[in-house]
């Protein structure tokens, strides 16, 4: 490894996650406290309803799902190792990701059609809220590339980041763990902490003070009155 390749390997693997955790907690911390009433997904659904249930629902179960995958595979990667030393187990785990994957990128990819063509929609819609649909895309697509091009990604995702990001955690950055992974895969964990550090600025915030019930509950129906024509 080159001293140029060294220094960016500690901007971008120590340098850039440290600076993302700090906005994460500082500026949502600072903006539940000032602006409050701000905490919503700031829905548009009532705007259109066909394309947003297209988009939004597939997304929200396909992201969830993935993320999730993350988690465990972060907090407990040996019961992980465990369960895909079994190649049945393993195929199974791995194409579930990889649909779960898809599903996110194509909720995700019509919910973008739908700020597009509707007008209205497109009229609400902020510069910030495109910037974070990009984010998105850029992850998603990202991951699902991982997922096709450097296959098993649980497995070496829970031998090498886990001990990564732990060591984050424990103020000691190991970035030998990442500095040999495939370019993509670094991509991919470079975006995520542009993502986090964005987060704080987005609509995306709702999600830490309230679940997410859409994902089950019945249809809403939004009637409008206006007054009579000419009085």
């Amino acid at each position: 490894m080159n001293e140029a390749t060294h220094y960016l390997d500690q901007l971008l693997f120590v340098g850039l996650p440290y600076v993302a955790f700090f906005t994460f907690f500082l500026v949502t911390i600072q903006r539940y406290r000032s602006q409050k009433f701000t905490y919503s997904s700031l829905s548009s659904q009532f705007l259109e309803n066909q394309q947003h249930f297209w988009g939004l629902v597939p997304f929200h179960y396909g992201i969830l799902t993935v993320v999730g995958g993350h988690i465990v595979a972060f907090l407990i990667p040996r019961e992980l190792l465990l369960w895909n030393s079994q190649p049945l187990r393993l195929y199974v785990l791995e194409v579930s990701a990889l649909i779960f994957g898809l599903l996110s990128v194509v909720g995700l990819g019509a919910a973008l059609v739908r700020r597009l063509t509707v007008s209205k929609v497109k009229r609400v819609t902020s510069t910030v809220d495109w910037i974070l649909y990009v984010l998105l895309l850029l992850q998603l697509l990202s991951g699902v590339g991982v997922a096709m091009f450097h296959p098993w990604g649980s497995s070496w995702f829970a031998a090498s980041a886990t001990p990564y990001l732990w060591s984050l955690l424990k103020l000691n950055p190991e970035t030998g763990y990442v500095s040999s992974m495939p370019s993509l895969v670094q991509w991919h964990i470079v975006n995520a902490y542009v993502l986090i550090g964005f987060f704080p600025f987005t609509r995306l915030v709702h999600i830490l003070v309230a679940p997410n019930p859409y994902l089950w509950r019945r249809p809403q129906v939004v009637r409008w009155y206006r007054p009579p024509q000419g009085a």
